[in-house]
């Protein structure tokens, strides 16, 4: 048996889990979301642009104008939109509970694909059913999350911590961040039916990425100078720990993380890739308690784990239903839709934020 897609996977899980920690610690210590953001996608541009030009110099598919419009929208959706999201989110709760939400894209790309016609389903199949059911229960998971916070199960609350939660101001914070969490979940999704597009018209994986990235530091490089103050200092790291993030944000998650994540799809398939993620949240929590004891709550296991349920049932039933298809002869004419070949390339540019 090949362990090394596990083994690779095991450290991309470690990767995100420990990025998701120190974006929350530069936040503590007073690093803007839009300069942090900014600074992210400059790295990752300048780290993969490399890398797309002399893998893909020979492949690559002229740059049209409707292409162009296509990525920048890819950009606009899948980057700058859902990396502001969710690091507010982040920012106004605890990096445990930001990571939970990363469990329900698979639900809301499903939903949004059967609402775009780009994927059908058949009730009476297994697979189906799986799928339907495992959307309905990790949604049921993301409203827990959202709505029941609980009592704490680990880290004593302190008095400021209790305090700070107690007041009006501390659930609204932890309300906007969670709006803010559904709203990158759901964005990520809308971004994932829009690559199914770019797949097909663009099919230049790191080229199309290192686009993704230009165009989205652009993008908040422009509401960041709308929004920030205009001072050299307010972007530039003013701590090592805000640097250290950066870099390790820009070249390990969005650089390293997608070559690594590209290859174990290329190796095992997007099922075997995807079922990764949850344990993120695992290694996130681990960390969240051990360095920023931060508490973790009732809801937060509780939503979490139903979530994980219905990831797992969509994985299976999307694994099942690609194996009842790999049987069947190939038809003679090929449709357009949520096919294996769009699924698999969008699942290449899964990139964790």
């Amino acid at each position: 048996m090949d362990w090394k897609p596990t083994v690779m996977m095991m450290a991309v899980v470690i990767m995100y889990a420990v990025l998701n920690v120190l974006t929350k610690m530069a936040f503590n210590e007073g690093m803007h979301t839009t300069v942090f953001i900014v600074l992210r996608l400059l790295v990752a541009a300048l780290f993969l642009s490399p890398i797309a030009y002399f893998k893909e110099r020979k492949s690559r598919p002229k740059l049209s104008m409707e292409i162009f419009v296509y990525l920048f929208f890819s950009a606009l959706l899948g980057a700058s939109l859902i990396q502001w999201l969710f690091f507010l989110g982040l920012r106004y709760t605890t990096a445990t509970f930001a990571s939970a939400f990363n469990n329900t894209t698979p639900m809301f790309t499903f939903l949004l694909a059967l609402a775009f016609k780009v994927e059908k389903i058949d009730v009476a199949s297994r697979s189906g059913a799986a799928k339907l059911t495992g959307s309905a229960v990790g949604l049921a998971g993301a409203t827990v999350l959202a709505l029941y916070h609980g009592p704490t199960l680990v880290g004593a609350p302190s008095g400021d911590h209790l305090a700070a939660g107690a007041t009006h101001g501390g659930a609204r914070r932890w309300a906007v961040g969670s709006v803010a969490l559904l709203g990158f979940s759901a964005s990520w999704s809308l971004w994932f039916i829009l690559q199914s597009k770019i797949g097909t018209k663009y099919p230049a994986l790191y080229s199309g990425t290192a686009w993704m990235f230009l165009l989205s530091f652009f993008q908040m490089a422009a509401v960041g100078a709308a929004t920030e103050k205009m001072s050299l200092l307010v972007w530039v790291p003013r701590t090592a720990l805000q640097a250290v993030t950066v870099v390790f944000a820009g070249v390990g998650s969005s650089g390293l993380g997608f070559l690594a994540m590209s290859w174990c799809v290329e190796r095992r398939g997007p099922v075997f890739t995807t079922a990764f993620m949850p344990l993120i949240q695992i290694v996130t929590a681990g960390i969240d308690v051990a360095v920023l004891h931060e508490q973790l709550h009732l809801g937060s296991v509780v939503g979490s784990a139903v979530v994980v349920v219905g990831l797992y049932l969509v994985l299976w039933g999307k694994s099942n239903e690609a194996s009842i298809e790999s049987k069947l002869p190939p038809p003679s004419h090929s449709k357009p839709g949520w096919d294996e070949e769009t699924e698999n390339h969008s699942s290449r540019i899964v990139q964790r934020v």
